[in-house]
């Protein structure tokens, strides 16, 4: 256990590093004039978020991951479909019900339509996406059709918003998209894909895993542009206040209480449904049982320690990143946006979690470096053209159509591995540091270059672009897979035939005497 979580940390360590250098390297430089007390609040945050990822990782490899699996595999073996769809159904309500992230989104749009409403609309809406992910698998469907589909379903639905004059809405709809695929519920959802497809079995069993995640975001999106149609004003922003507590003991007390409130909600739900498949279908030993129950303490334990920090010390010094910075050339804008993102996602607890299964999966075929090389470079251009769009003051949709157009269009030449990887991937890197580092930053350089009632309609989206361009570089990596795969296949051909006829060994019978 002891060597376990001393890797972790060293893992979490390396993710980490190159975000608190960026810091500390602009808190000697006159673009940002960081306190003292800021950059002091932010190193100690940043060891924290070590700590954090570190026991998070390994609660996901004990607990969150094995859940999963076992759920998966055990109701599948059940061999009833209205049981296994039943309870997918009812996993994705009640945990997209329990995200903390939502209940803040519900609160930025309380006051033009209902929270309540919206929370269990959109919970409904990933449920359903969950059971026809389920179904997907159940029946070995091409997943790249059933995105195209959705989408379609989507962008249609956009273009109706846009007709009725509630364009604002389109922002924060995509946006939500990112919000419910949270750590807790990442972790679980791949798993339990991965549980159903091995129990099928079937020569594709690994591909046919991936796709529940993506999937599951695509349903917030209809679910918020739906409930956007019923509303009866115009959506307004409220600024946070992003400044550290004079009081830093009394605020952190505070953030960890309610931060473990939450954590606390997001994971019973998860750990009731467990242990009554325990109970009924999964029947596990009490050994494996007891490893579970730990791993379930330190993913607690490491969220709680994960997102305090966060909301302590990245949240404060992101949005005054974003408003000093925003003063400066636009270039520097854009290219600071571009590092920042590049180094943000590889602190994000879940990303680790996909690549160890991708890797896994696809017997090394996927590499972890190259998969966070993709990441990376996609969540930097994401957050680079981000802050075009905010100087700029344009649409998102001038980036997301021909974005997605790229994307599914991609999907139909690339391996399907690919494409199912990479769309789980948009999911995961719109992560809670995403949430509470890059949006808050966003958030400070659209309040000073265009003013606070401008930051729903070009601050909010950064979460969609953070959320979208892995897919392009993602499959990206896949295409490049097969021209090499084509570039080989050609220089082999033409090596046969260049050989001199007399190379060439035939072996065919020999002729009996007398014949």
């Amino acid at each position: 256990m002891r060597k376990a979580l001393f890797s972790k940390l060293k893992e979490a360590l390396i993710s980490v590093f190159p975000v608190a250098l960026i810091v500390l390297g602009i808190y000697f430089t006159p673009l940002v004039s960081l306190t003292p007390r800021e950059l002091t609040v932010f190193l100690i945050s940043t060891v924290f978020l070590v700590l954090g990822i570190a026991l998070f990782n390994l609660g996901a490899d004990m607990a969150m991951t094995p859940m999963g699996e076992f759920v998966g595999s055990g109701l599948t073996k059940t061999k009833k479909i209205a049981i296994l769809l039943s309870v997918c159904f009812l996993m994705g309500v009640l945990i997209t019900v329990a995200e903390p992230d939502l209940s803040v989104l519900a609160g930025q749009v309380s006051a033009v339509m209902n929270g309540t409403v919206l929370i269990f609309t959109v919970g409904a809406g990933v449920g359903l996406l969950l059971l026809t992910g389920v179904l997907k698998i159940v029946f070995r469907r091409d997943l790249s059709l059933l995105l195209m589909f959705f989408y379609l379903v989507l962008f249609s639905v956009c273009a109706l918003l846009i007709v009725c004059g509630k364009s604002h809405f389109i922002p924060l709809a995509f946006d939500s998209g990112g919000v419910t695929t949270g750590p807790i519920t990442v972790p679980f959802i791949m798993a339990l894909g991965l549980g159903i497809a091995a129990t099928i079995g079937g020569r594709d069993a690994g591909e046919n895993s991936f796709g529940l995640i993506a999937l599951c975001s695509v349903g917030p999106m209809v679910a918020v542009m739906l409930l956007a149609f019923t509303s009866d004003g115009t959506l307004t922003y409220r600024l946070a206040d992003y400044s550290i507590p004079e009081n830093i003991l009394g605020g952190l007390i505070s953030t960890v209480l309610e931060t473990a409130l939450d954590v606390v909600k997001a994971l019973a739900l998860i750990v009731v449904l467990f242990l009554i498949l325990q109970v009924t279908v999964i029947k596990l030993p009490k050994r494996r049982m007891m490893k579970i129950v730990v791993g379930i303490g330190y993913t607690f334990v490491g969220l709680v320690v994960f997102l305090t920090a966060v909301t302590v010390g990245f949240m404060p010094v992101g949005f005054k990143m974003g408003v000093e910075m925003a003063g400066d050339s636009p270039v520097i804008v854009i290219l600071f946006g571009f590092l920042i993102g590049m180094v943000v996602v590889l602190a994000e607890p879940a990303v680790h979690v996909l690549n160890r299964q991708v890797e896994t999966v696809t017997g090394g075929a996927v590499t972890r470096r190259s998969m966070l090389i993709a990441l990376s470079l996609g969540v930097g251009i994401s957050l680079g053209l981000s802050m075009v769009r905010i100087i700029y003051g344009f649409s998102l949709l001038y980036y997301l159509i021909p974005g997605y157009i790229i994307s599914l269009g991609l999907s139909i030449i690339v391996p399907k591995i690919y494409t199912a990887i990479a769309f789980d991937s948009g999911g995961v890197a719109s992560g809670p540091l995403t949430s509470s580092f890059i949006l808050p930053m966003a958030i400070g350089v659209c309040c000073k270059l265009c003013g606070e009632s401008e930051v729903m309609n070009l601050a909010f989206g950064v979460v969609a672009m953070v959320a979208m361009t892995p897919l392009i570089t993602i499959q990206v990596l896949g295409f490049r897979a097969v021209i090499s795969s084509w570039m080989r296949e050609r220089i082999a051909m033409r090596r046969i035939l260049a050989e001199d006829d007399e190379q060439i060994i035939y072996f065919a019978p020999a002729r009996k005497e007398g014949r």
